[in-house]
């Protein structure tokens, strides 16, 4: 299926309508041309640094244009923090960088009060010191190497978009992204994050390995000292607007429901679960995993420059959207089941629901 045919399987005659919004404004639109050219501009910048990975840049700008936070799966030397880095010098944001360890505490992440005494008056006051959770993106490498209680002062301000320290509560600035690493190969001394704090995260990108091509490309431009510097395209002010645009991008009822489905689908309980889903899974997409897919199936078209998402935008995030929300069971370890495959049948089944 193809973008230009999608929209009459996907969304037929349906006009946007309430639930979706109404249509773009003239100014939308101008903004949706800005948005586009802007998205090849960082891509280029990006460029610079970091060699392919075109699919997680992408998913990268889908995450911070819908507002939301990004988990990267992948092995030691993938250039999962110069990515990050990357992209926040591209678009003109504050970067903090937080290697978890065990011993980290969350005060270590959200800041602490410390006394200070006047010395003309021997006065002693609490002064709050920041910690690096007050930035625009926040790289958290590594976060399930620390325990449970410090993974919550973090996750805490994803969702609060707030640090509370002593009787205190400061608001942390926006644009605000949580982009956390995790590496799937070494498990030892690790705190697997609970499915509960995963389902907080809007999608989960795993990086891969480069192609031939690419890897040739990256031990030669490395290697030398001819390294070019990343220049800022966007300001935290536009991607505020972009994201703002991104709200407002309308949406046909059909997509709606189609989401809708696809998520209570994945959910063994319901009704409108298959047989291969009873079978294989424990626990299925809530419905933050549904505003989650609408929202970067939304972003994703804005990113095109185009004025509303169709069938294949949907198909198109499903899989980092959902995969860390589908926990599957023993039988489906049995059988050699993932839940990428299980996603998998669910969008092939999908097909037939437009």
């Amino acid at each position: 299926m193809t973008r230009d045919d999608a929209p009459a399987s996907a969304a037929g005659t349906d006009e946007p309508g309430s639930l979706g919004g109404d249509r773009l404004a003239d100014r939308d639109i101008e903004l949706l041309e800005s948005l586009a050219e802007a998205r090849r501009r960082v891509e280029y910048e990006i460029a610079k640094q970091v060699v392919g990975q075109k699919e997680i840049i992408e998913g990268l700008l889908i995450t911070i244009l819908a507002g939301g936070h990004a988990l990267l799966v992948g092995v030691p030397g993938l250039a999962k923090t110069l990515l990050v880095s990357s992209l926040a010098q591209s678009l003109r944001l504050q970067f903090s960088r937080i290697q978890f360890t065990p011993d980290l505490m969350p005060s270590d992440i959200t800041g602490t009060e410390i006394i200070e005494e006047n010395v003309s008056t021997g006065r002693r006051t609490f002064r709050f010191v920041r910690g690096p959770i007050f930035a625009n993106v926040v790289l958290a490498d590594e976060i399930n190497r620390t325990p449970p209680k410090t993974q919550a002062a973090l996750l805490q301000a994803m969702q609060e978009m707030e640090v509370t320290a002593g009787s205190e509560t400061y608001t942390l600035e926006r644009p605000f992204f949580v982009l956390a690493t995790q590496n799937p190969i070494e498990q030892e001394g690790t705190y697997p994050l609970p499915e509960a704090q995963l389902d907080r995260f809007m999608l989960e990108a795993r990086i891969t390995y480069p192609s031939p091509a690419e890897e040739e490309e990256v031990a030669g431009r490395t290697t030398t000292d001819l390294m070019e510097e990343v220049e800022p395209v966007l300001s935290a002010a536009e991607i505020l607007e972009f994201q703002g645009l991104v709200r407002r991008v309308p949406v046909p009822p059909s997509l709606i429901r189609l989401a809708v489905r696809l998520c209570r689908a994945s959910r063994p309980e319901a009704e409108e679960a298959p047989d291969f889903i009873r079978r294989w899974v424990n626990w299925g997409v809530g419905p933050r995993g549904t505003q989650h897919l609408v929202l970067a199936a939304k972003a994703r078209a804005a990113l095109d420059g185009r004025a509303m998402p169709d069938y294949e935008d949907v198909q198109g995030v499903a899989l980092p959207v959902l995969r860390h929300r589908v926990v599957t069971n023993f039988e489906a370890e049995a059988d050699g089941q993932t839940a990428e495959d299980i996603i998998g049948q669910l969008l092939d089944l999908s097909e037939e629901w437009t």
